[in-house]
């Protein structure tokens, strides 16, 4: 769903932008890690980074976990293709996302498919409990392909900055 609402992209200093870039590959720098990096007394640093957590340019601060290391050994891409194309069945289909854990990003496309789910299981059994299970008797749905990732290349990388 295309938003009517016209945000003008916020301006970004250049030290805002690097200081970005950091924090993407590390959140935990300190204000004085961050200012030693950005030639910037520890309290610059500081101020700079709670403005931009301040306008919502960094939204949240998360440790990143091995997958494979917690007994999450199947990772898929799922494409969904709805049956019927109404806003309550969206919605539906939206909460249910929410409510899976296994389920870790959702996105609506362009195109042939209507969703794409990105998910994580234990093992091929539980990515078919949720297959089989959860996603192919929601009414609206009618069909999904899923993909099996066998080597993540490049997962999750920073934002080009």
């Amino acid at each position: 769903m295309i938003s009517d609402t016209h945000e003008e992209i916020p301006h970004i200093e250049d030290i805002d932008r690097r200081l970005l870039a950091l924090i993407q590959q590390d959140a935990t720098l300190t204000a004085q890690a961050l200012g030693d990096r950005l030639n910037l007394s520890a309290s610059q640093a500081a101020r700079r980074r709670q403005k931009l957590e301040g306008r919502g340019i960094v939204r949240a601060t998360r440790a990143v976990l091995d997958p494979q290391r917690v007994g999450l050994g199947v990772q898929a891409f799922i494409q969904v293709v709805m049956a019927t194309h109404t806003e309550a069945n969206a919605r539906d289909f939206a909460a249910l996302t929410r409510l899976q854990p296994e389920i870790v990003g959702a996105w609506t496309l362009t195109g042939e498919a209507d969703y794409l789910l990105r998910v994580y299981c234990t093992d091929l059994d539980a990515l078919n409990r949720l297959v089989q299970g959860v996603l192919l008797p929601h009414p609206a749905v009618s069909r999904v392909q899923s993909r099996i990732v066998m080597d993540p290349i490049k997962p999750d990388a920073p934002l080009p900055l």
